[in-house]
Parts: C-alpha cells; sequence; structure tokens
C-alpha cells in the first residue's frame, strides 16, 4: 500500500518559518539576561511556547497542512503573545 502523501501549504510554510524566527529571537535575548535566576524565571515560562512551536513543527513535517494545523498555529500565536505580554524582552 502506497503511503499517503502529505498536502503542503506555502503560506503555512511562511508562518511556520516565521514563528520559528521568533522562537530563536526570543531565546537569543533569555540567554543574554546576565542574571541567573532572571534568565531561569524567563526560560520556564518560554517552555511552553517553545512546545507549542515545536508540536506545531513537527505536526506539519509528519501530516502536512491539516484541520489540526491552523488550530496548532493559533495555540502557539496565543501563548506567544502572552509570553510577550507578560514578561518584558
Amino acid at each position: 500500500m502506497a503511503k499517503k502523501r502529505r498536502k503542503l501549504n506555502k503560506d503555512f510554510e511562511r508562518k511556520i518559518y516565521s514563528s520559528k524566527k521568533n522562537v530563536e529571537l526570543v531565546l537569543a535575548k533569555i540567554y543574554d539576561i546576565n542574571d541567573e535566576d532572571i534568565q531561569k524565571e524567563y526560560m520556564s515560562a518560554f517552555n511552553k511556547v517553545v512546545y507549542l512551536y515545536e508540536e506545531l513543527n513537527e505536526d506539519y513535517e509528519r501530516q502536512g497542512f491539516s484541520d489540526n494545523s491552523e488550530e496548532l498555529l493559533t495555540s502557539y500565536k496565543n501563548a506567544f503573545n502572552l509570553f510577550v505580554s507578560e514578561f518584558e524582552i
């Protein structure tokens, strides 16, 4: 039985790429914090955002664009925006 091809979506891939860059930028800023306690606090709070990004990316790599894709992207964006609003970075 042939493997089912995953459905691709260029616009969604751009959103994932942009999300990746946002995560990398915030992580770089967190790593630049000199106070270790503050750095740990920021990293702890940002871990949920990183987890949601990884889940989004892995889902797209595994299944391609699906009904679940937009929900994962929305969850990631909400978590990212919440982090940005709560933490000065």
